[in-house]
Formats: structure tokens, sequence, C-alpha cells
């Protein structure tokens, strides 16, 4: 009798394995290249210049998770993702990246290295860098690449 649950437990979880790589198979992966992962960081950019931070929470999957660099919560949906960007896009954020290195999936991209991040004191005018490593990884969802994981942390050494 053990014989027979095993080897049925065996069967059933080989039957499994082909159903699911025939999925996979049949998938299609959208074209995609780094010219194409940097335009995603311009529109992000222009996005932050317009201070809406509807328009940058669209740039989010349904279910994206954005690690921010001046926060310590955690943001998990897109009420929390927006948010963040009410009180940050204050500060007149502009991005610029200093290094960068892609990896690019099936429907998926990630693009990672340092970045500066300008902020403005609305009530001075000053201007502060903010020197961070960041981690963008892109989703395809609905026909358009998202913002899927934004990580965001600032440097840990002072430059010497």
């Amino acid at each position: 009798m053990k014989f027979y649950v095993m080897s049925a437990a065996i069967a059933a979880a080989m039957i499994a394995v082909p159903a699911q790589a025939k999925t996979t198979q049949s998938m299609k992966c959208a074209v995609v290249n780094q010219a194409n992962i940097d335009g995603l960081f311009n529109e992000f950019n222009n996005a932050w210049a317009t201070k809406n931070p509807d328009l940058v929470t669209k740039l989010f999957t349904k279910d994206a998770v954005l690690l921010a660099t001046v926060s310590n919560t955690p943001r998990l949906n897109h009420a929390e993702i927006r948010d963040y960007f009410v009180s940050f896009l204050k500060g007149s954020p502009v991005g610029s990246i200093n290094s960068s290195s892609y990896k690019i999936g099936c429907n998926t991209a990630a693009r990672l290295g340092t970045w500066t991040v300008q902020l403005t004191d609305a009530a001075t005018g000053a201007k502060t860098d903010v020197k961070a490593r960041y981690s963008f990884i892109y989703r395809l969802e609905d026909g358009k690449w998202k913002i899927d994981h934004l990580h965001s942390s600032m440097m840990p050494e002072k430059a010497g």
C-alpha cells in the first residue's frame, strides 16, 4: 500500500512539471534593451519634475514595493507609494545616474547602480545632493513597462 501511495505522488509530481514548463515556453517575451531601460528612468525623472504624486505612482506596478532613500517605511501598495511622493516631491528632486548595470529577462529588467538625487529646500532654495545606490526592477504589466521594485539607499561611506 505504501508503494502505491508513493508512486501516485511521484506520478502527480511528474505530470505537474511538464504542464508548468509548457506555460513558461508559450509566454511571449517583450523585446527590451538598455536604451529602453534608460528611457524608463527618464520617464520617472520627468514625472518627478511635475511634482504630481499621482503621475509618479502610475509608473509602478499594482503590487510594487518602494524602499525609498529618505524613509524607513517600506511602501507596499499604491496608496503608500503615493503618500511617500506627496512629501518627497516637495523637495523638487532631480535624479542623475552615476553608474549602471543592466539585467534583462523575459518581461522583466533591472537597472542597478549609483545615482545622485538633488533636492531643493522649498524655504531657502538650498540644494543638497544625496548620493545613493539604486535598484530599479521593471516588469511588463498590461503591456507597459512599470517599476515593480525600487530600492534606493544612501551611500554608507563618505566620498574621500
